[in-house]
């Protein structure tokens, strides 16, 4: 079926506004991170809410200067508040407590050090929501930014960036909210960078051994490579244990 970008983006502007009128909300923090998928939600909340009413963070650990860069061009565009809350020192503390448990090589630490960030990233976007909430007397939701893709897949961190308060892109493929962001007028430096995580100097495709579009494939049962099918049902198969905490019921 053909992607309506018009219509579907209206859709997501009047799901936000919607929400945030019955349950009395009124601003929204995000982390702008200098790639796509946060600029096209920073642009979606700044058409449902306003511009005075959305702020957002670059969240430096480590990271490279044009992602805050990439990220101002966003903020700039879109004329949205922009804090930079450098957590460089948060994780270097947390790494030198570390250290007094033993000695570890990179390769035990890596996993580890890769998820730190998005979970110490997290915890500042709450912080920080809860902050301005009380400074501006008004409640602020913390808005997700993560893509149908990288969510049938599992590409998330558990207590990083699977934690949000709204998910205005979570039922776009990557394709599908390029197109959002192309209606949206997203600066093209942004919206057609490779996507990356910015914590382990690779690609996302790199990292998870297929392309999204071949996910997008995937969930709309079209016709894949078998090589290429496996790796996406074994990714997706192997982090659905990120997506349901077992609770014992007495």
């Amino acid at each position: 079926m053909k992607f309506n970008v018009k219509e579907e983006t209206n859709k997501v502007i009047n799901f936000i506004k919607k929400y945030y009128q019955e349950n009395n909300l009124k601003g929204a923090i995000l982390g702008i991170s200098g790639g796509k998928d946060s600029a096209v939600v920073a642009a979606l909340m700044v058409k449902a809410l306003g511009k005075e009413n959305v702020i957002g963070v670059t969240l430096p650990c480590h990271s490279k200067e044009e992602d805050k860069i990439d990220a101002k061009l966003i903020s700039d565009y879109y004329g949205f508040k922009l804090i930079n809350f450098d957590i460089t020192n948060t994780f270097d503390v947390f790494k030198d407590e570390l250290n007094k448990l033993g000695n570890f090589n990179e390769v035990n630490l890596k996993n580890s050090d890769i998820n730190l960030k998005p979970r110490l990233r997290m915890a500042t976007l709450y912080y920080l929501a809860a902050l301005y909430s009380s400074l501006n007397n008004k409640t602020y939701l913390v808005a997700g930014t993560s893509n149908k893709c990288e969510l049938f897949v599992g590409y998330f961190t558990k207590g990083g960036d699977s934690v949000h308060d709204i998910a205005p892109i979570a039922d776009f493929t990557v394709e599908e909210v390029i197109k959002i962001g192309e209606y949206l007028k997203v600066p093209e430096k942004v919206l057609y960078k490779k996507p990356n995580d910015g914590l382990s100097n690779q690609t996302d495709e790199d990292k998870l051994g297929v392309k999204y579009s071949d996910i997008a494939k995937y969930m709309n049962n079209e016709n894949l490579d078998t090589d290429i099918k496996n790796k996406i049902e074994k990714l997706h198969n192997n982090n659905l244990h990120k997506f349901n905490i077992p609770t014992y019921r007495r």
